[in-house]
């Protein structure tokens, strides 16, 4: 548990960080949410990895998230006769379904639905973006361009087509067996990989059946452009920079950051920022100036959650970074500005009894200098609406159910403690009492404040604001 910051820490296991020691290293640092990126190896080493997460989980007495994320349809060019071709600028390169090994004139696209849905005038990016090609003509099959930016193109190197919304499936038959593990395994959330649309959202909801959260990744410029839609169908959401900022111009993606982060505050759902933010340190030790500040944006921002993929997956130094990300959260968080950055916009507040206790907890808890706010949850509704909120004080989340305090490690502030039932107001006072002391978030003489739902274990059903002494 790291009660001194608020800004949860997302890290992708990986070849460098299998073993149970890198994994407790890991968490010693400040990881809150392990993330597997089901693109990369097998079921085998997943199974492995997740069976050494959720023992040290056990022995460190504290819940640990686990998003298992889908590769989702990731469009590719097909294979050369010679491995790899350099393209040059003007130049006129085709892309068809012919499976022979293609050269410096063409080469396979082995996806009729790309055929199907562009016309002439839009672009393919292909190597994240690094090659830029205008479609001239379409035919059957086939469609002629001209090379805008050239350079080396490998075998089935990634393609994007940022201009329509494709006719493809949330889910590849890849990802049905990658969702049918992670639900297997017990993931508590599933990560959901290039979201175009809300009904996206809505077949991955059929299919894993609440057995575990969705998370939305935004990375295409159409889920941009139905963001409220799909937000509200999700159960949280990423912002996957890495192909949004190949598939638009990358001025645009800052704003961008800002205005989801915005709307899944408005919405009540977690935020996470993803994607190159400490990527120097794949290779060394230290981060550049410009990463610790995209970072501390991410933080400022009020994002629930930043990540970290390759640094922890392949790099160096995977625990080093989750220190340096540690370090650059507190440091924005302990910053005499960070508070009026974050209150300066507020989620709207629906006139419910839910919203107005959550509210008025975090109010009683600055007027009164409790030290802490306990909230008792069954669902984990409780704590995710004081979470909304962004108070000023930690927010001790008392949990019945062992999955909900999982999925509750991904909320801005909320420190979940896996707690049994409480019978009465007096037996949920004394248990307040008892584990903010005992997880140090109060002290005795301190003030700490309660929010709960009546009748207790009622999801949902928050009407309860209590303020009492830690004796």
């Amino acid at each position: 548990m790291h009660p001194e910051r608020s800004t949860k820490i997302v890290a992708t296991l990986g070849p460098a960080t299998s073993t149970r020691d890198r994994i407790r290293e890991l968490l010693d640092a400040g990881v809150d949410v392990v993330r597997f990126n089901l693109a990369f190896g097998t079921h085998e080493e997943h199974r492995a990895r997740y069976a050494l997460v959720r023992e040290l989980e056990e022995e460190r007495g504290e819940p640990v998230g686990v998003l298992m994320d889908l590769q989702g349809p990731k469009i590719r060019i097909g294979a050369f006769a010679r491995g790899r071709v350099q393209l040059r600028d003007g130049q006129r390169f085709r892309l068809d379904l012919d499976a022979i090994p293609g050269d410096e004139r063409r080469v396979q696209l082995p996806h009729p639905e790309v055929f199907e849905a562009v016309e002439p005038g839009q672009r393919l990016l292909l190597r994240d973006g690094r090659i830029r090609l205008r479609i001239e003509a379409k035919r059957e099959g086939v469609l002629e361009t001209v090379v805008e930016v050239g350079g080396a193109l490998a075998d089935r190197q990634g393609v994007n087509v940022p201009d329509v919304v494709l006719p493809i499936p949330a889910l590849t038959e890849k990802d049905l067996r990658d969702l049918g593990l992670a639900l297997d395994l017990g993931a508590d959330w599933i990560g959901l990989s290039f979201v175009q649309r809300p009904e996206d959202v809505v077949e991955a909801r059929k299919m894993i059946m609440g057995r575990a959260a969705v998370m939305a990744k935004i990375e295409k410029p159409a889920a941009v452009e139905r963001l409220a839609e799909i937000v509200q169908l999700a159960d949280g959401v990423m912002i996957a920079r890495g192909d949004l900022g190949v598939e638009l111009p990358p001025e645009l993606v800052p704003g961008l950051q800002k205005k989801i982060i915005r709307c899944c505050r408005d919405h009540g759902r977690p935020v996470v920022v993803a994607t190159q933010m400490l990527d120097s340190m794949v290779d060394s030790p230290a981060p550049t100036r410009a990463e610790a500040s995209d970072v501390a944006t991410a933080v400022y921002d009020g994002a629930d959650a930043v990540m970290l993929s390759q640094e922890t997956a392949q790099g160096r130094f995977p625990v080093q970074a989750v220190r340096m990300m540690a370090r650059i959260i507190r440091q924005v968080e302990h910053d005499e500005f960070y508070r009026s950055y974050l209150e300066a916009y507020r989620a709207e507040v629906e006139p419910k009894a839910a919203d107005a206790i959550t509210m008025a907890a975090g109010q009683v808890a600055r007027v009164m200098g409790a030290s802490v706010i306990v909230t008792f949850t069954t669902s984990g509704f409780t704590a995710q609406r004081a979470s909304r909120e962004r108070p000023d004080r930690p927010i001790l989340g008392l949990v019945t159910r062992l999955n909900t305090a999982r999925k509750l490690t991904l909320w801005w502030g909320v420190h979940p403690v896996l707690s049994g039932d409480v019978g009465n107001i007096d037996d949920m006072v004394a248990k307040a009492r008892d584990l903010a002391q005992q997880k140090g978030f109060a002290e005795p003489g301190q003030a700490i404040v309660i929010t709960a739902g009546m009748p207790f274990g009622t999801p949902g059903a928050t009407n309860l604001l209590r303020v009492a002494w830690v004796t």
